[in-house]
This record gives C-alpha cells, structure tokens and sequence, in this order.
C-alpha cells in the first residue's frame, strides 16, 4: 500500500507547534476504492499522563471517516467553521478522507444533511459497522487496520463509480488548482454547466455551497502562504487570491483564522 502526497497538511493550523503534539501519515487508498476516497491518515500522540493539546483544523471541503482509540468511531461531514479537537495522554485515529461526493453513494439524503454533524459510523454502515469499528480500533498494526476499513467501503459501495462522484470531484480539483475561479459563475462556465446546475450539484454530493468551496481553497491559499513565514507582501497575496483589495482580504482571514494573517504569521513562526 503506497504512500499517498496529500495536502491535508496545509489543513493544519499552527503547524510548527502541532509537529511537536503529534505524528500523521498517510496511505493511498486501494485502485478500487480511489474514486471513494482520497486516502488514509493515521495521527499518533504522545503527551505524557496528563498532557493535552487542542488542534485547530482549517477544513477541505470533505468528509472524514474517524476510528480513535478511545473507542469513538464517527464520520465527520463538512465542517464551514474551522475543526477543533483535543488530545489528551497517548493515542490514535485511523482516519479516511473521502473525495468530495465519495460518501454520497453510501447516504440515503443529500450530503448537506451531515454538514456540521458527526454521525456515528454504524449510522450509515449499519449495525455490522460497529463490530468494525471495535476490530479497527483493537487492531495494532495501522496497515492491517486499514484493511479492514476498506472492506468495511467494499460491503456497501456501488458495483462502479459514479459518474456524479467523478464529476463534482474533478471540479474541486479545478477549483483547488485555479485560484482565477473566484467567482461561481466563472466556474459554471469554465466547467460547461449551468450555475443552479452547479448549486444543486453542490448541495447534493459536497454537502456546501460551490461559494463556500471557492472561499476556503483560497483561505487555505493564504494560510499556507502565512505559514511560510512573516516576509509575506500581503497585498500581492490578496491579488493572486482574486480579493478586489487587501482590506477584504485580511476580513475574509481575521474572520476565519481568528486573527490577522500577519499576526498568524508571526504565532506560526515560533
């Protein structure tokens, strides 16, 4: 099973602190499961007795599929706010990021209807889920782990993909590569469909908005830049962004970081 390169890390906020909290990798998903699933994160902690720290998760528009060693096993749709989970002592979680639209197929109800919930996972699976999820979490080898979730997919995935599935995935791939695509209507027409179509499609396979996706791959964008360090000319930032000015900018990133990006630059740096 390969390793996967995803860019799940430009989801963490405050990076150079979380590194020393906690260790995630990533595995591919198996070929036949590659239109479901992004791929595989398993987060490992040691804190010591009593430790803790609270991470803060700047969302993809994605569900995430979650089995902790505490014995919680939970599908997670998605979150417009920012995520925020607290780890305590040692542990892990086998984790799963379905594409956008890969938990369609197994739900009977738009996607909108899990937005900002997390649903347990025998909720969806059914009853057998539960069983698993005990085997995945009592399993202590990440890869055999993994195994088991993925025939947990097998037992209720369709005979093939769907096409709606690879349709509104590709067009968050174009929307994530192509910071141009600032408004929806420039990506209704860039993808060849119209704009209701497009809102629909949206509400039904991602569980958000196409105006919600635009703004947070380019508030991922500027995050990821912010991370980098304090020499950041915000402006252009804002520019190659597609924010008609630096002002509208640096709202649009107080309100979602919680702070300014200069000041999360310096916070980031240290």
């Amino acid at each position: 099973m390969a390793d996967a390169a995803p860019d799940s890390l430009r989801a963490i906020l405050n990076r150079a602190a979380a590194q020393e909290r906690f260790q995630v990798a990533h595995r591919a998903p198996a070929a036949d499961l590659a239109w479901l699933a992004d791929y595989h994160w398993i987060l490992h902690w040691d804190l010591g007795e009593g430790g803790s720290h609270r991470q803060r998760v700047l969302t993809h528009p994605s569900v995430h599929m979650t089995f902790i060693s505490d014995g919680q096993a939970r599908v997670v749709g998605v979150v417009r706010g920012v995520f925020a989970e607290t780890i305590e002592g040692r542990g892990r979680v086998i984790g799963l990021r379905f594409r956008p639209g890969g938990l369609r197929p197994f739900l009977d109800a738009p996607m909108s209807t899990i937005t900002d919930r997390r649903v347990p996972v025998e909720e969806i699976f059914g009853r057998r889920a539960h069983a698993v999820a005990d085997a995945i979490i009592a399993t202590p080898d990440p890869g055999d782990a993994i195994l088991l979730v993925e025939d947990l997919l097998r037992s209720g995935a369709p005979g093939g993909p769907d096409p709606l599935v690879l349709e509104v995935s590709a067009i968050v791939d174009r929307i994530a590569a192509d910071p141009a695509l600032s408004r929806v209507d420039r990506l209704a027409a860039a993808v060849g469909v119209g704009t209701r179509r497009l809102q629909r499609l949206f509400a039904d396979y991602v569980g958000v908005g196409p105006k919600w996706v635009i703004r947070r791959c380019r508030m991922q964008d500027a995050a990821d830049r912010a991370a980098g360090g304090t020499d950041v000319d915000w402006a252009a930032l804002a520019a190659d962004l597609g924010y008609a000015d630096q002002a509208h900018f640096v709202r649009d990133f107080s309100a979602t970081i919680g702070m300014p990006p200069a000041r999360y630059a310096r916070q980031d740096a240290r």
